[in-house]
């Protein structure tokens, strides 16, 4: 489920999504129905699995450490660092970036310090 999840952009409709769907493969594990109106946090106590958010945060901050570490001109660093200046800007939102999770968290100092990877 989580395949290739370091490169997703988490929106709110896509992190809902994630727990919900986790939610109903427990149930499903658990052989608990939807009518059996059973909190969520005690299917979580139950089946002790991580929840696939944080998960996915943690894959995403592994991820960007790497890249960040990379020494070679490498496509995945000019790809990450990498700003369209071609004419106007399109009518509406911005698009959500794949850094902008972790810039949100981190600042824009976040390449520094996952350069070390200690810290």
């Amino acid at each position: 489920m989580t395949y290739g999840c370091q490169t997703w952009s988490l929106t709110k409709a896509t992190t809902q999504k994630l727990r919900v769907a986790q939610r109903a493969m427990e149930r499903k594990i658990l052989r608990i129905k939807l009518a059996d109106r059973v909190k969520c946090s005690e299917i979580r106590k139950r089946t002790q699995i991580q929840d696939i958010v944080d998960f996915v945060a943690k894959q995403k901050w592994k991820w960007g450490g790497h890249v960040a570490r990379l020494k070679d001109n490498k496509w995945t660093l000019r790809v990450t660092e990498w700003q369209p200046r071609n004419g106007k800007r399109s009518r509406g939102r911005q698009a959500r970036r794949w850094r902008d999770d972790i810039v949100k968290t981190k600042r824009n100092t976040w390449s520094r310090g996952a350069r070390d990877r200690d810290e």
